[in-house]
């Protein structure tokens, strides 16, 4: 079981920046692939980004690419996810999560594993 620990949440205006942190403990060595989804109240859940193990292949949703990167840190058992040019529909409960398996562009939610409890984001216009 992998242990995650999401920071870095706040609120900001339209246009301001963030960068959230996913700490990772327990059985990290398999910790494959990690991403990032995020719900909205009264919305599903929806992917927002993944990475894979070496972090040298990512995929983002339509809706921010260009605008947040993501990125990782074997060494310290770190993801992160740099979100720039925030808008208002960004605003959610953002969630990273690890699968056991290998990276693909089109990977479900129902693939990866453990979750974290999720840092909120609040993009005021």
């Amino acid at each position: 079981q992998v242990q995650l620990v999401e920071s870095g949440g706040g609120l900001v205006q339209a246009g301001e920046s963030l960068r959230l942190s996913c700490a990772a403990s327990g059985r990290t060595r398999s910790t494959y692939t990690m991403g990032w989804f995020r719900q909205a109240p009264g919305k599903e859940r929806e992917f927002v980004a993944t990475i894979s193990r070496s972090g040298a292949l990512t995929y983002y949703a339509d809706s921010v690419k260009g605008r947040f990167t993501i990125s990782r840190d074997n060494a310290k058992n770190m993801l992160y996810l740099q979100m720039n040019s925030l808008k208002p529909e960004d605003s959610a409960v953002y969630s990273c999560a690890v699968s056991s398996s290998n990276w693909s562009e089109t990977m479900s939610a129902t693939t990866f594993g453990s979750w974290g409890q999720g840092t909120q984001v609040v993009v005021s216009s």
